[in-house]
């Protein structure tokens, strides 16, 4: 029953909650930054990085934390992780840290990590806590590769960097665009919940059986 329950903790980020697509959260950097896949995988990795360890210490910290300091406490926690993944981006992975810009910095008032601390970290122990800030930060990540992948490969012609069309293809420039961020995430949005409620994935009914 245990490992049903982290089971489900995990796969709900993915489908029944994900952060994007149904929760609609942190929508500054999932407009922002995704024109390619390479920055959506940057800025969902650097993400998860800041709500595993976020989450995991919070649910440590709950019981000797005062209520009343809780939120300043948490803030700090979240800090020190995200001052972490934006020193190791700029040390190792200088382009994509110019790229990302000041959107790393900024995950510290992302609210999918602070929710997830609020809503989920603090009222279970660090395993589930471990699986749901995984689960929430995978669903993320793909979502922000998918969002990315599709404007990079209509506002630039490339996946990757790799050229998929040749001289002859026109961008559409507007996918790279904040206009092209908000339509695709408009319709990628529509897609995602008219086949979560069709209730046609297979992982929804996985999830149904493990809560069960």
């Amino acid at each position: 029953m245990a490992s049903k329950s982290i089971t489900y903790e995990f796969a709900k980020g993915l489908i029944k909650n994900n952060p994007v697509f149904v929760q609609v959260l942190g929508m500054c950097p999932v407009l922002a930054v995704t024109t390619s896949v390479e920055n959506g995988l940057g800025m969902g990795a650097a993400t998860t990085f800041v709500l595993v360890s976020a989450a995991v210490i919070a649910s440590f910290l709950k019981p000797i934390v005062p209520s009343e300091v809780r939120i300043p406490v948490y803030a700090v926690v979240i800090a020190t992780f995200v001052t972490i993944a934006d020193l190791v981006l700029r040390a190792f992975f200088p382009p994509l840290s110019a790229s990302l810009g000041p959107y790393v910095p900024l995950i510290v008032v992302n609210c999918v990590i602070m929710g997830r601390i609020e809503a989920f970290a603090t009222r279970n122990t660090p395993l589930p806590a471990l699986s749901d800030a995984l689960g929430m930060g995978a669903g993320f990540t793909a979502a922000l590769m998918v969002l990315g992948g599709v404007r990079e490969i209509l506002g630039s012609g490339t996946l990757l960097g790799i050229s998929l069309f040749g001289d002859f293809f026109n961008p559409m420039l507007v996918m790279i665009l904040p206009a092209g961020a908000f339509l695709t995430l408009g319709v990628l949005m529509g897609i995602f919940n008219a086949a979560k409620e069709g209730g046609g994935m297979v992982l929804i009914k996985a999830e149904s059986k493990a809560e069960a």
